[in-house]
């Protein structure tokens, strides 16, 4: 497949490694020589230095030719331009673009990306996202990451093992039969920062962060499997008023009509408008790393802090004094990679990474064969994939114990019609079935094998 990516930040360098890795012709467009450069000489990308919207850039870059023109640049503009440009000269068939002006996306404008107008096939809005995503971890308290799959069926959560932990010691193969309960599979742990696709004789460890999936009706008992028996919070402290924190509050407000929610911002005029557009929300306007606007906030009594400001460092160290003035629980935004193996030993307990996000969002729409869904974990790990099983599949019709799955590939559900499946070694996969999988790196494209309807991307 041939891609035409608009933007070398972080977002479209993430995008351009995955895909020059599964073998397809990426091109990067950005005016900054030095990413540019940086990008071409870590990864088998071409590099054009220019306006990614203007026509004889698009041109140069082989826009002509692509399969798929990805808008990630800076400016929400450009990328709707780009796009439109992609479309009009160069009938490029997919058009995704990175929209963060969320007026652009109110419903009564939603007209705005139709086929005939501005062709835009999908947009991706990162703050909407993130927020979705930090929601998500609210309904799992003591979970420090957690993916929603098949339609929100099935849930993906990473959990670190306690020392109490009921499962510690304990080779994976016995779970089910000394855990009968335990209706979940585990796919895949981090020990001491390193990476690990568990075979069947592998035990869980003390201070090990397990990645499992489980039919989200059974999320509850599987944490207390681990030793976690945090409750939902009913007051959450969100220091940040930006658009993330403002969407956080009303998602929050909409689906946990219960919990009282505090928002601290920096900024008076911002903290004012937040103060009118969130009504059940009481705003201080204040530092999120002075005590006394943290006491005052009650960080001490709050189930939750959400740190969720534009610095990365102002994130971090006020999560850590909140944990020290009595939060029960830390979560904490960072957009550099580099920061999050360092957060865990300071008391954070969970880390939102938005770039990590929007690559999800974008690969979703990537990848070939019937796949539905695609969450990337921590840098280098892997995927976790939704796909929908074809008839002319491998997979189909035969117990998994029977399947020669590739190595580092792993099947963690099965959704059938609105069943959920934790599959053993005599389930057989059906016609039609959603499989949620672990696809370790370098299996991710005999994954999309696995699940094509035909050989060239559709």
């Amino acid at each position: 497949m041939k891609v035409v990516i608009c933007g070398a930040g972080q977002v479209g360098s993430s995008i351009a490694r995955y895909l020059a890795g599964g073998g397809n012709s990426v091109t990067v467009i950005d005016q900054s020589a030095e990413l540019i450069q940086r990008l071409s000489d870590s990864h088998d990308v071409r590099g054009i230095v220019g306006h990614a919207s203007h026509p004889d850039v698009l041109a140069e870059a082989g826009a002509e030719e692509a399969d798929m023109l990805i808008a990630v640049t800076y400016a929400d503009e450009v990328n709707m331009v780009a796009c439109q440009v992609a479309h009009s000269l160069f009938n490029v068939p997919t058009k995704i673009a990175r929209i963060r002006a969320q007026v652009y996306l109110k419903p009564q404008w939603r007209q705005l990306f139709a086929s005939d107008r501005l062709p835009i096939d999908v947009t991706i809005s990162p703050e909407i996202e993130v927020a979705h995503a930090i929601t998500l971890q609210l309904e799992v308290p003591g979970a420090f990451e957690v993916l929603s799959m098949a339609d929100g069926l099935v849930r993906v959560v990473g959990v670190r093992c306690l020392s109490d932990c009921p499962v510690v010691n304990t080779p994976l193969r016995q779970l089910t039969s000394l855990f009968p309960d335990l209706a979940i599979t585990i796919v895949g742990l981090i020990r001491e920062g390193r990476p690990i696709i568990p075979e069947s004789d592998e035990m869980l460890l003390a201070g090990d962060e397990v990645y499992f999936v489980a039919d989200a009706r059974h999320v509850s008992r599987a944490m207390l499997a681990f030793g976690h028996e945090e409750q939902p919070g009913r007051r959450v402290v969100i220091i940040g008023g930006g658009n993330i924190g403002q969407y956080l509050s009303e998602e929050i407000e909409e689906r946990f009509p219960q919990v009282s929610i505090k928002m601290i911002e920096l900024d008076r005029a911002r903290a004012a408008e937040m103060c009118q557009r969130l009504g059940h929300v009481v705003v201080l306007n204040g530092d999120g790393l002075d005590t006394e606007i943290l006491e005052e906030a009650n960080v001490g009594n709050a189930e939750t802090v959400i740190a969720v400001t534009d610095d990365d460092e102002v994130n971090i160290l006020s999560s850590i004094l909140s944990k020290r003035l009595g939060a029960a629980r830390v979560v904490t935004l960072i957009n550099k990679p580099s920061y999050e193996p360092l957060v865990t030993n300071l008391g954070i307990d969970a880390v939102v990474n938005p770039r990590s996000i929007t690559v999800s969002n974008i690969l979703q729409h990537v990848r070939r064969g019937r796949i539905r869904g695609v969450h990337t974990l921590r840098e280098g790990f892997g995927e976790i994939i939704e796909a929908e099983a074809m008839e002319t599949s491998a997979l189909v019709g035969r117990p998994l114990r029977e399947i020669d799955l590739p190595h580092g590939i792993i099947v963690g559900a099965l959704v059938r019609g609105k069943t959920v499946i934790i599959p053993r070694g005599a389930t057989v996969i059906k016609a039609d079935d959603r499989v949620v999988l672990m696809a370790a790196p370098g299996a991710v494209r005999k994954v999309e094998k696995m699940f094509a309807v035909r050989l060239e991307y559709f």
